[in-house]
């Protein structure tokens, strides 16, 4: 007999042991969501990809990088802000992970990378299968228009910390450059086009100030219909960010780049600068594009004054390139070709003694 036996029962109205399930941990319910998510991730694959999702870490085959003279590995780590709040309210998970890879993957092309991997970081406060195989469902679909693969990721259950339906999302990603080939400050010349690239809309940045003036503020409904967005509201702000990691590719492979630039937190002059060298100035012009509706929406909603907004918002613009002149119509063209909606909208100068890296002059052209 053994000694468990030998073991009086538990007096009536005892507590019962503690366990996970009881702390508000669901296993069942994360291993089912494992299993949903497994063939999205599966449509990520790249040929240097060994395994698949369940082990410990995620395996890349680094001898398919040995034809590189010098491979030079990027990486960047990002989240979608407050955006989240807005596919919680609204019960739409399949996008969110769209703008986690956008985040990412199109910080790691800057320099001229080519997006190799990504894993992702999923925290809820209780796990739903079906709403994290969606999230990851996003995920997977971004990193198959940046061309690169979903190797693993991570979801945790944080209940007590994060209500039943609250969570949020990060990521990590990889890429690489040939060392000869990095992209920069230090290629950009006096003269060159600065290259504007049209965003989706607000993109994953600033959703702070639009909530607090759209939602909090104004008290507007994320179902209603707002005539000049010709949509919902909700839909507006669930719009995916726009993916431009092989747009920049095929731009690298066709004509001469010198620099890009990710227009995200901070605005489009604060980005911009953070790649023009300390001797040079970047001049854009707001007369050469006309910002979305939603832009104008929250300046006028919330009286928010232009350069603040300028500051929070990209205004319409997602990615800068910076060609020499004599690439401006390839480039042009090559995005043109890609369904990309491009244009020149500025130019590279010396820096004078009152200029900073980069500044917007004049006024955005009417609708």
């Amino acid at each position: 007999m053994s000694a468990a036996d030998n073991q009086s029962p538990p007096a009536t109205g005892a507590v019962p042991g503690a366990s996970y399930a009881a702390a508000g941990v669901d296993i069942e319910a994360g291993d089912r969501a494992v299993e949903l998510m497994k063939e999205w991730v599966k449509k990520t694959r790249r040929p240097e990809v060994l395994g698949g999702i369940g082990g410990f870490a995620g395996l890349f085959d680094a001898s398919a990088l040995k034809h590189y003279e010098r491979p030079l590995l990027a990486s960047a780590t990002d989240g979608v802000g407050t955006k989240v709040d807005i596919a919680r309210q609204l019960g739409v998970y399949d996008t969110i992970g769209h703008d986690l890879v956008a985040m990412v993957m199109d910080d790691i092309v800057v320099c001229g990378a080519e997006p190799l991997f990504m894993t992702d970081y999923i925290c809820v406060g209780k796990v739903h299968p079906e709403r994290v195989a969606a999230i990851v469902k996003g995920i997977a679909e971004g990193c198959v228009l940046a061309g690169c693969s979903l190797v693993g990721g991570e979801t945790a259950e944080h209940p007590g910390l994060l209500g039943a339906d609250d969570f949020d999302v990060a990521g990590a990603g990889t890429g690489v450059v040939e060392a000869d080939l990095l992209l920069g400050a230090d290629r950009i010349r006096t003269g060159d086009a600065v290259i504007a690239m049209a965003s989706s809309g607000l993109h994953s940045n600033g959703y702070s100030l639009v909530r607090h003036v759209l939602l909090n503020q104004a008290g507007l409904a994320l179902d209603a219909h707002v005539e000049e967005l010709g949509r919902t509201l909700g839909e507006e702000l669930l719009e995916p960010t726009k993916i431009y990691s092989l747009d920049c590719l095929a731009l690298i492979r066709t004509t001469e780049v010198h620099a890009f630039s990710h227009v995200t937190g901070g605005g489009l002059a604060a980005n911009l600068a953070r790649v023009i060298p300390d001797h040079l100035h970047a001049t854009v012009d707001r007369a050469t594009w006309t910002p979305g509706a939603i832009f104008d929406l929250v300046g006028r909603t919330g009286k928010v004054e232009r350069l603040e907004l300028e500051k929070t918002l990209n205004m319409g613009v997602g990615m800068i390139a910076m060609v020499p002149q004599e690439s401006v119509d390839v480039a042009l063209a090559t995005l043109a070709d890609r369904g990309v909606d491009a244009w020149v909208a500025g130019e590279i100068t010396e820096r004078g003694e009152h200029t900073t890296g980069a500044e917007l002059v004049g006024d955005y052209a009417p609708n």
